[in-house]
C-alpha cells in the first residue's frame, strides 16, 4: 500500500493566528506521539514575498504509512475536540490527500 500525504491549508481569522498556531502545533505533537501510523506531521508558516510571516495562512503536511493509518487518525477520540476548538479560529480550510 502506498503512503498517504495530507496537505492542509488553514486561513486563521484576523487576530486568531497565535491561538490557532498553538492549538495546531499541540495537535501535531500529540498525533505523532499517539499514532504509530503517523510518520510525519509538520506545521508550516508561509512567508510573504518580503520574508515576513503571512499570518493569514498556516499549512500542515502529514504523512501516514497507509490508508489504515489515515482512518485511525480520523477516528482518534481527540479529533472532535480539536475541530471544535479550531473552528471558531479559522475562516477556511483546504485539505488535499495524496498517494506517495
Amino acid at each position: 500500500m502506498p503512503k498517504i500525504a495530507i496537505h492542509v491549508e488553514f486561513h486563521p481569522k484576523p487576530g486568531c493566528h497565535a491561538a490557532f498556531d498553538a492549538l495546531i502545533r499541540e495537535h501535531a505533537r500529540l498525533t505523532v506521539q499517539e499514532e504509530p501510523g503517523c510518520e510525519r506531521f509538520e506545521v508550516l508558516q508561509p512567508l510573504k514575498a518580503d520574508g515576513t510571516r503571512d499570518e493569514g495562512r498556516i499549512m500542515l503536511v502529514e504523512v501516514y504509512k497507509d490508508r489504515d493509518a489515515v482512518t485511525a487518525h480520523t477516528q482518534n477520540p481527540r479529533m472532535p475536540k480539536v475541530r471544535e476548538a479550531y473552528t471558531p479560529l479559522i475562516e477556511k480550510r483546504v485539505l488535499t490527500m495524496c498517494e506517495m
